[in-house]
């Protein structure tokens, strides 16, 4: 029991390293948070956009561990519905803005010519990766 809680320890922690390193290196290849600023010209507010990103992702993964819920009433659900809109249009926007970033990566590690076999692999990890949730969690 306890070499199986830890390699489920293990497997947990790997995939949070992999999801938060992905997430970081998103925002930090697509430049979100100094365009932002940019177009803002809130320059001198970095440190809260650090704080909000880190705190952000931090809260939202706690909850999601924890199963938690938060009953707002229907008046607070149209403000949180416009920043979540907000959020995902800009991000949306940064996406189509800086649309080559996988050629550019192929290129810079070596693989421009097999790019087909990058995109393949992120194809075939996200379909073995959904089947094994639908077959293995959601029938269990």
């Amino acid at each position: 029991m306890g070499i199986k809680v830890l390699l489920v320890a293990f497997i947990g922690f790997g995939g949070g390293i992999t999801v938060g390193s992905g997430l970081v290196a998103l925002i930090t290849v697509l430049g979100i948070v100094p365009r932002l600023m940019q177009l803002s010209k809130t320059y001198r507010y970095i440190r809260g956009y650090e704080m909000s990103i880190i705190l952000g992702a931090v809260i939202g993964g706690w909850m999601n561990l924890r199963n938690a819920s938060i009953g707002f009433p229907a008046f607070f659900l149209v403000p949180i519905g416009l920043f979540t809109g907000i959020f995902v249009g800009m991000l949306a926007a940064a996406l189509t803005e800086v649309l080559n970033v996988l050629p550019i990566l192929a290129k810079r590690v070596g693989f421009g010519e097999k790019i087909i076999i990058i995109l393949m692999a992120i194809v075939l990890g996200k379909i073995s990766g959904s089947l094994f949730h639908w077959m293995y969690y959601i029938n269990h």
